[in-house]
């Protein structure tokens, strides 16, 4: 199966009893653009008592999602797969339910399927202190956020002159394992939002992808706290569309479109 959420894509392949020897190679081989089927990650679909990283989640959650970056590694959280996850479930009928939760490696992941959104109860975001990510000769000060997985957010004045062609430099000390970077800069008001910016992002093991939905949670976590403010709603626009970022004081609410938009064997 082939998915995305606002332009992030994922291979999703089921293996609800684990079967599947799911080995660094095989990822990058299935992600690559040119020689697989392409994508930016593999969604593995496989129930939690099958998967020792998930086990302690079965009584919970049925479906496990074992989430693999481009590159082969493993991640512990993605939004806009967590989504493209859940309609996956729905559309093939193992579960039906419009609302249920997901195991991840992040912890227990609610979701809403609706039938042009999806929104996800994600990891509550924690901002951090400042860092700077380094691209090329460039120096960017950013701050910190987790939401499961961790961020630098960078304040721009332009997203679109920032050169991500190069992974950037981070300090290991704050990132041992490295971060996501986002680069964000404000935009004019929309409806429905108490605020609206513009970000790109460069993701640890994928590069510069479309959207990344823990990346908006982080974003809206840190513009957020910069407006003085601790809960609001932020529209955040993407190259791959826009994704709606809700922070509460118990929770964080993300919301955009996912879509399975292929079926099919991949030979490799």
């Amino acid at each position: 199966m082939k998915g995305h959420g606002t332009g992030n894509d994922f291979v999703v392949l089921p293996d609800p009893d684990g079967e599947i020897e799911l080995t660094p190679q095989l990822v990058a081989t299935l992600c690559a653009r040119h020689f697989g089927v392409g994508a930016d990650g593999v969604l593995r679909v496989v129930r939690s008592a099958k998967h020792p990283d998930a086990v302690r989640y079965a009584e919970d959650a049925e479906w496990f999602m074992d989430y693999h970056n481009a590159d082969g590694s493993l991640a512990e959280m993605c939004g806009n797969g967590v989504r493209v996850f859940a309609r996956y479930l729905t559309s093939y009928g193992l579960v039906d339910a419009a609302r249920f939760p997901i195991a991840t490696r992040a912890g227990l992941v609610t979701v809403e399927v609706r039938p042009s959104e999806i929104s996800a109860e994600m990891p509550q975001p924690t901002v951090g202190g400042e860092s700077v990510a380094r691209f090329g000769d460039r120096d960017y000060a950013g701050t910190s956020a987790d939401v499961g997985n961790p961020h630098l957010v960078c304040p721009v004045d332009d997203v679109s002159t920032v050169d991500l062609s190069e992974p950037p430099i981070l300090d290991a000390s704050v990132f041992p394992e490295s971060a996501n970077v986002e680069f964000v800069a404000s935009a004019e008001p929309v409806p429905d939002a108490d605020l609206h910016v513009r970000m790109r992002v460069y993701e640890r093991g994928s590069a510069e992808t479309l959207s990344c939905g823990t990346g908006a949670c982080a974003v809206a976590a840190v513009v957020l706290r910069t407006a003085g403010r601790e809960t609001g709603t932020v529209a955040v626009d993407l190259p791959g569309g826009r994704l709606t970022v809700t922070i509460a004081p118990d929770r964080c609410l993300l919301t955009g479109p996912a879509l399975i938009v292929a079926t099919g064997d991949a030979l490799v």
